[in-house]
């Protein structure tokens, strides 16, 4: 059995893979996040441990508790009669792994069924978004751009052009560099502060960068035939922020540790709504109000 670490945003994990089963390029991506020795000693958040399809058998009496359908990626979560959790990863509706998931979400088995990055990588931001929810950490779905020293997250649903509007800032605002196109991860700190982080998920642009900058704001983007920028506070900042973040959310002392996160995200983070086309005007508008504002 081969044991790595990794470490995301300051949280260690490590991964243990079964002798004879192959994955070499599936951890393509977690390369720039290895640790070694001396990291290694600390204890992980979680271990997720990769073996044999066989090994791995649904408990009978399991309860389906959530399932999610973006763009043909699929999860189904159940409950197990020992109070256990129990996943299943999906492509086009074809099963692509399943993982068994201890209470506290400190140890995982996964058995990969068919495409094996398709399902490590989902395996792993799981339980990366599980264990940290009450560490001050969220996983975000959005494209983040680095500019004179802070990142921008870019947030939307699927579809409304976060990766678009990301590469209208790399093609018009000199000096922005790409931090991650759909995965970065947002840390606050206990004095208040946050930092986004590059991450090994992310997307379908491939973007593994281990940096971290801090949060200079969030955008929630909307199509529009018109381009037009709007601070959001209050419960409307912390409202943009909620569709956006990955969590259990079902589980009531995830959602709390996740709310607090939030929260502290919308008091101290500029949030903005960005009404806009897909053009260089829309970037460059944002870029003007976003960087004022701080100034």
């Amino acid at each position: 059995m081969r044991e790595t670490s990794y470490q995301v945003a300051g949280h260690r994990f490590s991964v243990r893979v079964s002798d004879g089963i192959e994955l070499s390029e599936a951890f393509a991506p977690y390369a720039p996040f290895a640790v070694g020795a001396e990291v290694s000693a600390v204890a992980p958040i979680f271990r997720l441990e990769v073996v044999p399809e066989a090994a791995l058998t649904m408990p009978r009496g399991a309860v389906l508790e959530f399932e999610q359908d973006d763009e043909g990626s699929q999860i189904r979560v159940f409950r197990t009669p020992a109070g256990e959790n129990w996943f299943e990863f999906l492509l086009w509706n074809h099963l692509a792994g399943k993982m068994r998931v201890s209470g506290d979400f400190r140890e995982a088995s996964l058995a990969l069924v068919a495409h094996g990055a398709f399902a490590l990588g989902n395996a792993l931001m799981v339980m990366y978004a599980l264990s940290t929810a009450k560490l001050g950490t969220a996983l975000f779905h959005a494209a983040v751009i680095g500019y004179e020293g802070k990142g921008y997250l870019f947030l939307g649903k699927s579809g409304t052009g976060k990766s678009t509007h990301a590469r209208l800032w790399l093609k018009h605002v000199p000096g922005s560099e790409l931090i991650n196109d759909d995965n970065p991860v947002v840390r606050v700190f206990p004095d208040g502060s946050a930092r986004v982080y590059g991450s090994p998920w992310s997307g379908k642009t491939p973007c593994y960068r281990n940096v971290d900058l801090p949060a200079g704001g969030f955008v929630q983007l909307a199509q529009a035939p018109y381009n037009a920028i709007r601070r959001l506070r209050g419960i409307s900042a912390y409202a943009s922020l909620l569709t956006s973040i990955s969590g259990k959310r079902w589980d009531r002392s995830l959602a709390d540790g996740l709310h607090e996160t939030e929260n502290a995200l919308a008091a101290q983070v500029p949030v903005w709504h960005l009404d806009c086309l897909p053009d260089a005007a829309a970037a460059q508008l944002c870029r003007d109000v976003i960087t004022q504002e701080e100034s």
